[in-house]
């Protein structure tokens, strides 16, 4: 038998230590799994890998549902997959109910399936409801204009005096650049649409 923790979060720049504390603090050897990805579908390279290295009687470790899903009818589909067809256990440590090595009979059985039919739905709902407030935020700050992107380099009062050097062969594009203290290949590419319009 073997231990597994599975760790999600959903972009790069959020912190997987919470997760990973909670699973330490089980105090029991545990192979760990870490993807920073969204929730929204199961095609994740760490949570694969995972799936294909669990089998019967192994357990498999999670803070809470959400971090293994968050689309309802996936989060069913593999809860099957793990339990059924592996054959292995699942843990939720933040909600007890949800241990599969604990009341394998059927009343137990169906109390599980109940609260993991409602913690899903929770889990893909708190999803659609973060897209809603994005949205809602996004269309509220363009409203009041504000710019989303990446902001136009301001380029050098002496720009256009410079670029007309080069065009004249009087200085080379790297020479440009240095004298406006820019990159070459930055220069030459702010250099080719100016030519254009000059």
């Amino acid at each position: 038998m073997s231990n597994y923790g599975y760790v999600r979060v959903s972009s790069t720049d959020q912190n997987e230590e919470r997760q990973l504390i909670a699973l330490n603090e089980l105090g029991i050897e545990i192979r760990k799994y870490v993807d920073k990805q969204s929730g929204k579908d199961f095609n994740r390279p760490e949570y694969k890998k995972m799936i294909k290295q669990l089998r019967e009687g192994d357990v498999l470790y999670i803070k809470s549902i959400d971090r293994l899903g968050r689309n309802y009818e996936e989060i069913q589909n593999h809860w099957r997959i793990i339990t059924k067809e592996k054959k292995a256990d699942v843990v939720v440590l933040d909600m007890p109910l949800l241990d599969t090595r604990q009341h394998k009979n059927f009343m137990g059985t169906f109390i599980s399936d109940i609260v993991l039919q409602i913690l899903s739905f929770a889990a893909e709902n708190e999803m659609r409801n973060i897209k809603i407030r994005q949205a809602e935020g996004i269309a509220a700050a363009k409203a009041k204009g504000v710019k989303f992107g990446k902001r136009p380099m301001e380029l050098p009062s002496n720009f256009d005096k410079v670029c007309n050097e080069v065009i004249e062969g009087e200085i080379s594009i790297r020479q440009g650049a240095k004298q406006l203290g820019m990159a070459t290949t930055t220069f030459y590419e702010k250099y080719k649409k100016r030519r254009s319009i000059l």
